[in-house]
């Protein structure tokens, strides 16, 4: 079955295709600044054939029907006809209470998607676009929507609910969701499978470190916890969102003259480490290399950013009674070697035993602890696409 994931924003679309069963990536791209001026696209082939270049898209649809030109092109493309393509993937982060588990789109289930606008203003009404426009160009093709939250449905109301009134949650449906829960299920079963157990028979604690970052706690193949909450803001400090904050900052930040709109921007798009590292940019490697320079205020948040992981992971460990391993993954966990080193020494106290050799790889699975380690900590790479192509199948095949 060949696949094409999408994963629509608010003025982008990636996209990767698939041939599933071997599970090969034939193509990917994605098309920026939709809707914006100078709109680009970025094109590549399995075998390495690249394009890039400007893009004359005024929406969603536009850009579908340039990804489309692209995969059919002779000599560029990967497939003949678009008829060749028999199922579509999309991701689509807010599935509310209702989304449990992959599924296909039917009319009522895109009124559910519609639903969570609220919840997630910013990226579900594009996901919905891209559906719509997909069943535009692709009519009759099955479209299957995947939701960052549905992995995360397994909490139980102790680890979902927050102690304010109990009609607010039932009212407006305020609550703790999770996020990156595809990624946190894709690397779950990867961990599983390179530790050479079932996925239901070992607990994780697995920690996907990016521009936005979050860490769950997996028993037996479901989350018992997770660090995000009704938005991805709260938990671990990110590239230039807060993390966890008392919520009376808010309030005061209100009385001192701020909208809700400015707080929103500031706790989203203006902290975490671009507020705190003093390099300009929310990025680890900026952070690293400065600490490797000697600055102090990168050093301070990069003890800042390594202390609430730490935190959370030690937190994690007691609320699953002991774990197999910790699993890094994403941007940071795949590739920044100092990060993880500066995690793993502060782990000493749950079993884990530093190992720098195995720490001195980049984007491949790896163990960081030595053999004599009591808990280990490992890399997986993340392959979010794949994952949505595998539930588009899932889904589809029964």
């Amino acid at each position: 079955m060949k696949v094409l994931v999408i994963n629509a924003g608010s003025s982008s679309l990636k996209f990767q295709m698939y041939r599933m069963g071997a599970e090969r990536m034939l193509a990917k791209g994605i098309v920026e600044r939709i809707g914006l001026d100078k709109p680009l696209f970025k094109y590549e082939r399995e075998d390495g054939v690249k394009q890039a270049g400007d893009a004359l898209v005024a929406n969603h649809d536009d850009a579908l029907r340039l990804v489309c030109g692209k995969l059919v092109h002779p000599e560029t493309g990967v497939v003949q006809n678009l008829s060749e393509v028999q199922a579509i993937g999309h991701r689509v982060v807010h599935g509310g209470e209702k989304m449990t588990d992959s599924v296909k789109i039917t009319a009522e289930i895109k009124t559910a998607i519609r639903d969570c606008f609220s919840l997630a203003p910013l990226h579900n009404p594009p996901n919905l676009g891209a559906i719509e426009a997909c069943e535009r160009v692709f009519p009759g093709t099955p479209n299957v929507a995947v939701f960052d939250t549905a992995f995360h449905q397994t909490m139980a109301p102790e680890a979902y609910l927050y102690a304010i009134p109990y009609e607010l949650y039932q009212k407006y449906g305020i609550r703790r969701y999770g996020f990156h829960g595809t990624s946190h299920k894709f690397v779950t079963q990867a961990a599983a499978d390179y530790l050479g157990q079932p996925a239901a028979k070992i607990k994780l604690i697995t920690c996907h470190l990016g521009n936005g970052s979050s860490v769950a706690a997996v028993k037996h193949g479901h989350v018992i916890d997770t660090s995000m909450g009704m938005t991805p803001l709260p938990g671990l400090i990110m590239g230039t969102r807060s993390g966890d904050l008392d919520p009376a900052v808010v309030l005061h930040l209100v009385k001192m003259g701020m909208s809700a709109d400015q707080v929103d921007g500031l706790l989203n798009k203006k902290s975490g480490l671009l507020a705190m590292a003093g390099t300009g940019t929310g990025d680890m490697r900026d952070l690293v290399n400065a600490v490797a320079n000697g600055s102090a205020q990168a050093k301070q948040a990069l003890d800042m950013f390594v202390h609430r992981l730490v935190f959370y992971i030690g937190a994690y460990f007691a609320l699953l009674d002991g774990a197999d391993a910790i699993v890094f993954t994403g941007g940071i966990g795949e590739n920044s070697i100092p990060a993880r080193k500066a995690v793993i020494e502060r782990l000493a106290g749950l079993g884990c035993i530093f190992n720098p050799a195995g720490n001195a790889v980049m984007g491949q699975a790896a163990t960081l602890t030595t053999p004599k380690s009591k808990v280990k900590a490992i890399v997986i790479p993340t392959n979010e696409e794949l994952m949505i192509a595998r539930e588009t199948v899932r889904v589809l095949e029964g």
